[in-house]
């Protein structure tokens, strides 16, 4: 607690006067004695005349000041008398009573705590003495009548001083007024204090009346501070005065406190005066003062009072006001245990003139922030310098570990080499010998080493070969030469060998051929050659450098690993902010999927800014009502402030959204970002699930048309909540089906309060698990946790758990319930604490989760003893979450029983994984729980009509589940394959730049010479194609699939009728006649499907054996790998829940094949036709979906998507190979098209350069195309600049570039090229053909002549409505321009291309001729559609649809008869 030390002053009684002088003095130029200017005049006058004196200052007077520190101090002065303590005004009250009092005039008191002072107090304004004296002028005015009066009437505002001064006083005014001989001071005021001594002597002698004795500088210096002084000394006499005055006053009405100046303001000084005779501190010789500011809040003060001059018993100190002050609070006491507290409320003064109660928190909350911010940074500037230590302290003991391990083997080698020298020679006789003899070769020289061929078993050799080394092949193989035959006398045969030049002993053998050719060895009967080398380096010296050799080496090796260790650091800080990443994506999920209804701008809400909020009535209960009225609040509407007056908000112009009629302010906080919250505890949230993981970046422009509030968020919030209603007083309201509307904010000083979350679950994933359910409750337990709340996970200890994924598992204790012992154990799991309860009568020892006719009996015996040991263990959970029908009967236990009991603080939070199993638990726990979930909002809606839910929709809700981003992350996944590569030379600077791409280093490994190095594949969206290339690989070799990039489609799944096993066996023959690859992994509980499947694994693996697999198990790291080497995931369910495989396929880049049913439909977005829906969620298209439950269905995603480049490339091959045609330009720019449309675009330029011909527009164009599909900027730049040297003219390639630049975000470049394109471009229109009865008629997109042009346009137009009655969407992401919905469609509709690029449209044409298909019968009409802006610029390039259409076809036709022209 801060205590400032006091400043003390005395305070002297002033002395009466009977006569008094009155002076006007205005300001004239004169230098002070610290070198500043100050001005002042004089006017004589006689002494005996009454004085005033006229204190006039600037505006800035009393700011200018020098700032005062919070240090109260005491003062010898009297105490005072204080009324009843009352509560400090708001601002508005504050306003209201300055106003009361500018009417009640200046002498009125305004506070209650002083009470009314007496008729004699006087009514005078005066200054502090503190109270600084620059830019004052005091203008002396004498009434030379004598008679008393003032002779300007303006001087009734003036400083009335006493008639009667101290005789030094009286004798320096009389001096000062016999000094001044000038008359008409009043005349002359100085505008400038900053001139020179020279100028104001100018100055003053231009008075005219200006003593000679004046010029001299420190005169003028001397009369002002004498004029100074003077002043002080007057305006304390008043002071003294008026505070007698006070006292006398406030003594006689019996009050204990009063304070001066009367009217208290920030950052100044006061006097406070306390009555000891009137308190309790009567009898206490000392007193003291201990108080704060602001409610006790801030800057905590004490001090001791002295006794004061003051008639009466009044003690007095003297305090500093601070600028943030409000209010003061305090009370008395004798500095041990006697208290004047003022009747128990405290004594307190009201601050006038600063901040008040909000704008004080507010300054408490930014303080908050800048000290979290600097504990912030003390926190990781000692984290580092810690590191730094750690880190010096790690490489002393590495260096010395390398000295101990260099002499450590240098001695060992040392003995080795000693026992080489031994044996080693100068030569041998009939064997070898060396030349020159002795030798005198120095360092590297050059020896001639003799070998008598015939002394061994090389004697029949043709060729004779040394293989030698040194020092006992220290650095293995390093001398290789052939022998010569020497002219010698015998068989000798010679070669000249190097003599490295730290040799001690020379190590060889002879061989009949070079290393690894060689059959016939004499290496000296197993012992080699060792010679020893004379003249060589000191042995001592020698060994001594060897020492320090290998000490470098280690070093540089040890250097080399932590470098690579160090290098796996931005790796995990990548992780890290693919994290965060991560949730940012889920809460900007969570806040577009309220988007129609409610959002903000910006959309993320930031602590301390100011957001527009904006709402739409039309899609809630209050639509069409006359009025809208909101109601919000803060924090979980338990923000200090409370909740906000309802505002009325009315319908904008022209629109059925609503603004406000005024401004409001609203107060916001932290968001858990779940995509739902469920406020079942006052304060407090339930829980949603974690978004899954896409690549996709999500974007959102709001719509222009709703209307906003504008919200001003505080610093101590973390939400804002709100609801809507339709009156004031409530009536209808739109509370979001019981949930409230809650916007998070981020960046609070403030954050969310943990809650106590239990979850009572049968399974967990990965030690119990049987489903999604084990999945759901791990992942959804660690988002939780991750936001700061607390969380446990109750858990039978199944005695076949996979107790090699729990840490710390450790016995706690035992307790008993219905007769029978529990043991409790305690560990963790994946991160999250876990009790695992083992009941002592087996009911959990059957080696298996589900499966056993009592599983009804288990697990609600297990329900029973987890509410048991709550309740035993003294737990107050805020949230107990059950799930599905195994742990149903929490709900009516804790609430029939166990509430009643010690747990009533928790709320009952129930949700549904899958209503086939146990709907009569599901149902009656639905009637028990606060709130019940669902794991998806489609599944919701589809099972609302069941008799189980029905009565419970108003608590009923579908919140999407989720995957744990950690458990599944192909940038970390430890299942994820090792790549091996052989036979490479190690180098042992591992750096990270010298990796291959798309791969980063797990392990470092080498041997001399040749060595294996380890490669851990990981990926992100940044580089996901190598990362899946190369995981495909390793599936392929791990199952004996066949080595090649074949489109792969994997299938992970349980094998049941819900899964849709009929469709999975389909789409596995079909995949398969497409010429793809099929992986399947997963078994089936009903013995009849498992036998089934083996037999069609047994089938496929003969027949297919090199592009099938079926792996009926469970395999966990299986289940990673094909996630991460498949290119689609099928996911063909009859009904689903929600499902985890699809998420789990987007979030390893796999491309998810669905059934819209459940959560498919709410997490796959169709890239054909789901693109709007897509949008609506902040996310775009990520995979494909079908509505059928038939092999149809399966067969249009199939088909459409999968298996179309290969057969392409096969028939392009087949066209060659075996027709004997010669590819022209056209095929190459189909091929090229066909694999740029399926984003292979690292493939399509290769093979440019294997065309005869030059590639020309059309292939470029083709390139082109694709890019623009998958918006790759580098490839487009690079086929655009063929294109423009190939056309110049054609505006087409320009359209183009500017829709990829323009998709890019990349508007400087839009600007660059659509300079380009106004400069005499032609544009080529788009065409379109249609083939009726044998006949291809052409449609161009600019022939306005034909005469049944408008009919024709009525008739696409007709054409276009019952199109979307079969459910086609446009693409309107295709125009990149400000239009609204309506006409985006109607400019795709029409294909138009307007100038001066408005829109551009030409995108969604196409699609749109596919779906015609899906309309009706056929009716034999083929539709041939191409835009020049769309695929190529130049050339006429078709793509074939077949189009069946109903109703309109016949009219179309006798149109195109009559007027299309034959082509």
């Amino acid at each position: 607690m801060e205590v400032p030390l006091p400043l003390q002053r005395s305070l002297s009684c002033g002395i009466a006067s009977s006569q008094s002088a009155h002076f006007r003095i205005k300001p004239f130029l004169g230098i002070l004695p610290n070198g500043t200017t100050q001005s002042f005049g004089r006017r004589t006058g006689h002494m005996a005349a009454k004085v005033t004196y006229r204190i006039n200052a600037s505006a800035d007077f009393s700011r200018r000041r020098p700032r005062k520190s919070s240090t109260p101090s005491s003062k010898d002065s009297t105490p005072r008398g204080f009324g009843p303590r009352t509560q400090v005004p708001t601002s508005t009250q504050k306003k209201d009573r300055k106003n009361s009092e500018e009417k009640e005039g200046p002498g009125t008191s305004s506070q209650k705590e002083i009470g009314s002072l007496s008729a004699d107090t006087p009514d005078v304004k005066i200054r502090s003495v503190e109270e600084e004296t620059t830019n004052i002028s005091l203008v002396p005015e004498v009434d030379e009548d004598g008679d008393g009066e003032s002779n300007d009437e303006h001087d009734v505002v003036g400083l009335e001083v006493p008639s009667v001064l101290e005789a030094s006083s009286v004798s320096k005014v009389s001096q000062f007024k016999e000094s001044v001989q000038s008359p008409d001071v009043n005349k002359h005021v100085v505008e400038s204090k900053d001139e020179g001594i020279s100028n104001s002597e100018e100055k003053l002698a231009a008075t005219g009346g200006v003593d000679d004795r004046y010029t001299s500088l420190s005169e003028l210096k001397r009369k002002e501070d004498e004029f100074l002084k003077l002043k002080l000394e007057s305006e304390e006499s008043l002071r003294k005065e008026t505070i007698n005055k006070l006292a006398d006053a406030n003594f006689r009405k019996g009050n204990k406190l009063f304070y001066y100046p009367e009217l208290v303001k920030p950052d100044q000084h006061i006097d406070i005066f306390f009555n000891r005779s009137f308190s309790t501190l009567k009898n206490e010789p000392d007193v003291m003062i201990m108080g704060a500011f602001n409610d006790w809040k801030w800057k905590s003060f004490g001090m001791n009072l002295s006794k004061s001059h003051l008639k009466g018993d009044w003690w007095s100190c003297q305090l500093y006001v601070p600028k943030e002050a409000y209010k003061i609070d305090f009370v008395f006491y004798n500095g041990q245990d006697v208290y004047e507290n003022n009747d128990e409320q405290d004594f307190c003064i009201a601050v006038e003139g600063g901040m008040d109660v909000f704008d004080f928190e507010n300054f408490l909350l930014e303080e908050k922030m800048h000290e979290q911010e600097d504990l912030l940074r003390q926190k990781a500037e000692r984290e580092r310098q810690e590191e730094e230590q750690r880190y010096i302290e790690a490489e002393k003991a590495a260096i010395e570990a390398d000295r101990a391990q260099a002499k450590e083997e240098v001695a060992k080698t040392r003995g080795m080499m000693q026992v080489v020298m031994k044996k080693a020679l100068i030569s041998v006789d009939d064997v070898w010998y060396i030349e020159p003899k002795p030798w005198d070769v120095e360092g590297s020289g050059m020896v001639r080493l003799y070998y008598n061929r015939s002394s061994g078993p090389l004697s029949h050799g043709k060729d004779l070969w040394i293989h030698g080394g040194y020092n006992n092949w220290k650095d293995g193989l390093s001398i290789v030469s052939k022998l010569i035959k020497s002219g010698k006398d015998g068989d000798w045969w010679f070669a000249d060998v190097v003599v490295p030049d730290r040799a001690l002993v020379l190590d060889w053998v002879l061989a009949d051929g070079p290393p690894q050719q060689a059959v016939i060895y004499d290496n000296n009967n197993m012992q080699d050659f060792h010679a020893i080398v004379p003249k060589s380096i000191a042995e001592e010296l020698y060994w001594a450098e060897e020492e320090q050799i290998l000490f470098r080496r280690l070093q540089t090796e040890r250097q080399s690993r932590e470098k690579a260790i160090r290098a796996k650091f931005p790796l995990a800080e990548k992780t890290a902010r693919l994290k965060a990443e991560t949730k940012e994506k889920t809460l900007r999920t969570y806040l577009l999927s309220q988007k129609h209804i409610v959002y903000t701008d910006p959309l993320d809400v930031r602590a301390g800014s100011t957001v527009n909020l904006f709402y739409n009535p039309a899609n809630t209960v209050l639509n069409g009502k006359s009025e809208v009225w909101l109601r919000c609040s803060f924090n979980r509407w338990t923000h200090r402030m409370g909740p906000l007056p309802p505002q009325k908000i009315i319908p904008a112009e022209n629109s059925s959204h609503l603004k406000s009629s005024g401004e409001i302010e609203h107060y916001s906080g932290v968001f858990n970002y779940l995509h739902l919250v469920t406020t079942v505890n006052p304060g407090k949230c339930c829980i949603g699930s974690p978004m899954s993981v896409m690549f996709e970046d999500i974007s959102f422009s709001p719509c222009p048309l709703f209307p906003s509030l504008t919200v001003k968020v505080p610093l101590d919030a973390y939400m804002i909540d709100f609801v809507f209603s339709e009156r004031e007083d409530g009536g209808i309201f739109d509370n979001k089906n019981g949930m409230d509307y809650h916007i998070p904010v981020l960046g609070g000083v403030v954050k969310e309060p943990p809650m106590h979350i239990v979850h009572i679950s049968v399974e967990m994933a990965p030690i119990a698990k049987v489903g999604g359910l084990g999945d759901v409750v791990t992942s959804l337990s660690r988002a939780v946790q991750d936001m700061n709340h607390n969380v446990e996970i109750i858990l039978p200890k199944y005695d076949c758990l996979n107790l090699s994924h729990v840490k710390d598992l450790q016995f706690h204790k035992s307790y008993s319930w219905g007769g029978t012992e529990i043991k409790v154990w305690f560990g963790k799991v994946e991160g999250i604490s876990v009790i695992f309860l083992e009941p002592q009568n087996g009911l959990f020892w059957v080696g298996c989760i589900y499966g056993r006719g009592n599983d009804g009996d288990r697990f609600g015996f297990f329900c029973n003893a987890a509410l048991e040991f709550l309740l035993q263990s003294g737990s107050h959970p805020d949230i107990i979450h059950c799930h599905d029908w195994s742990s149903a009967p929490v709900a009516w236990l804790f609430k029939e029983q166990y509430m009643h009991y010690g747990l009533s603080k928790a709320r009952i939070v129930f949700t549904i994984h899958n209503l086939e199993f146990g709907a009569e638990l599901i149902g009656k726990a639905m009637a028990f729980a606060d709130k019940a979930t669902t794991v998806s909002p489609t599944y919701s809606r589809e099972v609302s009509g069941n008799p189980v839910i029905a009565p419970y929709l108003y608590k009923f809700h579908g919140i999407l589940n989720g995957i744990d981003p950690d458990i599944w992350d192909p940038y970390n996944d430890k299942f994820l394959p090792i790549n091996m590569k052989n036979g490479l030379t190690v180098n042992m600077d591992f750096s990270i730049e010298k990796q291959k791409p798309g791969l980063r280093i797990r392990e470092l490994g080498c041997t001399r010479g040749w060595g294996v190095m380890e490669f851990h594949v990981s990926y992100t969206s940044e580089n996901v194609v190598e990362g899946k290339q190369a995981a495909k690989e390793a599936l392929q070799e791990r199952l004996g699939l066949k080595k090649a990039d074949l489109p792969m489609v994997g299938i992970i799944t349980r094998l049941t009728h819900q899964k849709g096993i009929h469709l999975i066996k389909h789409a596995i023959w079909r995949t398969l006649e497409r010429n793809g690859q099929v992986v399947l992994l997963g078994s089936a509980p009903d013995p009849r499907i498992q036998n089934d499947f083996v037999n069609l694994a047994s089938q496929l693996h003969s027949s297919h054996t090199d592009r099938a697999r079926l792996c009926l198990t469970y395999d966990e790291p299986l289940s990673h790998l094909i996630y991460a080497g498949a290119d689609f995931i099928l996911v063909p369910s009859i009904f689903e829940p929600c499902g985890l495989t699809q998420l789990t396929a987007m979030r390893y880049g796999s491309v998810p094949v669905v059934r819209k049913t459940g959560g498919l439909y709410d997490t796959v977005y169709d890239v054909d036709h789901d693109v709007d829906r897509a949008q609506e969620q902040g996310l775009q298209p990520n995979g494909f979906n079908f509505d059928g439950a038939d092999a149809g269905g399966v067969d249009y995603a199939l088909n459409s998507h999968s298996g179309l480049v290969d057969e392409g490339k096969s028939l392009f091959d087949l066209m060659r190979r075996e027709h004997g045609i010669r590819p022209s330009v056209e095929h190459y720019a189909c091929i090229v098209d066909l694999i740029g449309r399926a984003n292979r675009l690292k493939e399509a330029p290769r093979i440019i350069p294997d065309m005869r011909d030059e590639p020309g527009a059309m292939v470029w164009g083709a390139l082109l195309g694709s890019c623009m599909i998958h918006c790759n900027v580098e490839l487009a730049e690079r086929a655009s600049r063929m294109l423009f040297e190939l056309e110049p003219t054609n505006a087409g390639n320009y359209v183009l570039l500017v829709e990829i630049y323009a998709e890019a975000k990349m508007w400087d470049e839009v600007k660059r090229v659509k300079v380009l394109e106004g400069k005499g471009l032609q544009k080529v229109p788009g065409c379109c053909w249609i083939e009726a009865k044998k006949r291809v008629y052409s449609i161009r997109s600019v022939d306005e002549v034909n005469p049944q042009i408008e009919l024709i346009h009525a008739l696409v137009v007709k054409l276009s409505e019952e199109m979307m009655e079969q459910g086609y969407v446009p693409k309107k992401k295709s125009v990149l321009y400000e239009l609204d919905t309506e006409e985006k469609q109607r400019v795709l509709l029409g294909h138009k291309q307007y100038l001066h690029g408005t829109t551009r449209g030409s995108g969604s044409m196409h699609c749109a001729s596919v779906l015609w298909s899906k309309i009706g019968p056929g009716t034999g009409l083929l539709l041939i559609t191409w835009s020049s802006t769309t695929l190529h610029a130049s050339e006429k390039r078709s793509r074939q649809r077949s189009v069946q259409v109903q109703s309109l076809v016949p009219y179309l036709f006798i149109i195109l008869e009559q007027n299309m022209t034959q082509s």
